[in-house]
């Protein structure tokens, strides 16, 4: 076990940030900014493929790409918990100040992800039938579907390196690079997708390719980012290799929020499965409410991940009183963004349903779904910061066992019993903030009651 070094270790960037002193607030805002900024343009690849689909090819074409959401977040949202494990590891290291450890955890999760890179593209195009067939998907959908998941998934290996390396430098606290490749790619996507489909003539299938092609760029910008720093996070190919004390630690966090994440989105897959017996026009009306949706949750999800980085290097220095004071601000501002931007949403449902999809029926749904379910997404706030806290502190099993019985176990028995005693869209949609009120209000009791200490990794012997 490496010795702790000096408050700064000369290994360490410029663009790096100790959280374990200075104002906390300003922490908080300046790691999360560009970390919202960097979530909305990586929602760009999606949003644009909708938007190009919606406005340039048929209705089936966009209902197959608004829809296969919970097939990919199934997979992808599996390894976004193994990574985001890693990025507690790396962060409580580097909060303690010990750098070979990680520096090894670094080359361990890189190992990692090209593996899994690997294993993630053959799963993905051998299950998309089988998801398709629970999903319900209509025969009118269904080739557009099939087309989009299986280019996708042949090239998902960009956005696994891209995120694994996003995630190394967030936990160090720098936030800014990875929104730096975002806006490149981004902007790339959206040429892509217009040449592909309005050009080209390519269809699903264009905005399929456009995406990975985008998503590839992004993985070559962050790992030449880590091959070139001159910080502890500095990437050598010829230091790659697994440090099994490491990967025990990565999974201690990860696998439990990989499950979490994964089961979820597959359970998503059923979601949808009620959501599709209402017909075409009302899946595209859900299609553009999911747009939105995850729009509304960045501000949420970005606060919640620099809560999760803040509290992992404060405790990595047994600073608990500074890291609950963290999570307290934290969820003031994720409560204040979401609020902020809510209202809007709910005053021109029906022009933002109409950028995406001007069909009546379609703005009808959209507009209906987005009035109903956005005022409730301040629910969300509380159980997305106490959850990232805890996984920031190393305990990523609580948050699991609360959201996998909230947005799964109870959401299905919801569902099932509002399917047979009233079976019409909005019943069946406020599922979804029936599931956020038990989650917050289980999440905020464990939280409260928690010893955050009780789960460092950097006590543990190496």
């Amino acid at each position: 076990m490496s010795t702790k070094l000096s408050r700064r270790s000369p290994l360490q960037s410029r663009r790096d940030v100790d959280m374990t002193e200075g104002n906390i607030a300003r922490h908080i805002i300046t790691f999360a900014i560009p970390l919202l900024l960097g979530n909305i343009f990586q929602q760009l690849y999606n949003t644009v493929d909708t938007w190009v689909i919606g406005n340039y090819a048929s209705n089936e074409a966009y209902s197959a790409v608004g829809n296969v959401g919970p097939i990919i977040n199934t997979l992808i949202g599996f390894f976004m918990g193994l990574s985001s494990g890693a990025g507690v590891v790396i962060s409580q290291y580097y909060g303690a100040h010990r750098y070979e450890e990680v520096e090894k955890t670094v080359h361990t999760s890189v190992v990692m992800t090209l593996i899994l890179g690997v294993l993630f593209t053959a799963v993905g195009l051998l299950m998309t039938p089988l998801m398709l067939d629970l999903m319900k998907m209509p025969d009118s959908v269904r080739p557009h579907a099939v087309t989009y998941l299986s280019i996708y998934f042949a090239g998902v290996l960009g956005l696994m390196l891209y995120n694994i390396g996003a995630g190394i430098l967030r936990a160090v606290g720098d936030s800014r690079r990875p929104f730096y490749y975002l806006v490149v790619c981004a902007v790339m996507n959206t040429v892509l997708d217009l040449v592909f489909v309005l050009k080209l003539n390519m269809g699903v299938a264009g905005v399929a390719l456009a995406t990975i092609i985008s998503q590839f760029t992004s993985a070559v910008l962050v790992i030449i980012t880590l091959l070139r720093t001159n910080n502890c996070v500095k990437l050598s190919l010829r230091k790659l290799r697994i440090h099994w004390a490491f990967l025990k630690k990565i999974f201690t966090v990860g696998i439990p929020a990989a499950l979490q994440l994964a089961i979820t989105a597959f359970s998503n897959v059923f979601v949808q499965s009620y959501i599709n017996y209402f017909g075409p026009d009302c899946m595209s009306g859900w299609t553009t409410y999911a747009r939105v949706d995850q729009l509304l949750f960045l501000p949420m999800q970005s606060i919640a991940l620099a809560s999760t980085t803040f509290v992992g290097q404060n405790l990595g220095c047994n600073q608990v009183a500074r890291a609950r004071q963290g999570v307290k601000q934290s969820n003031i501002l994720a409560v204040a963004a979401t609020v902020f931007l809510t209202i809007p949403v709910v005053i021109f449902a029906e022009p933002i349903v109409a950028f995406f999809n001007d069909k009546e029926e379609v703005i009808h749904y959209g507009s209906m779904l987005l009035r109903w379910i956005s005022p409730f997404y301040v629910l969300c706030s509380f159980n997305q910061i106490y959850a990232g806290a805890l996984r920031g502190a190393g305990n990523a099993r609580a948050p699991m066992f609360i959201m996998v019985g909230s947005f799964v176990v109870f959401r299905q028995i919801y569902l099932f019993c509002m399917s047979h005693i009233c079976n019409q869209i909005i019943p069946i949609a406020m599922g979804y903030p029936a599931g956020w009120l038990l989650c917050s209000a289980l999440t905020m009791i464990y939280f409260y009651k928690s010893n955050l200490t009780k789960n460092r990794l950097v006590d543990d012997p190496v």
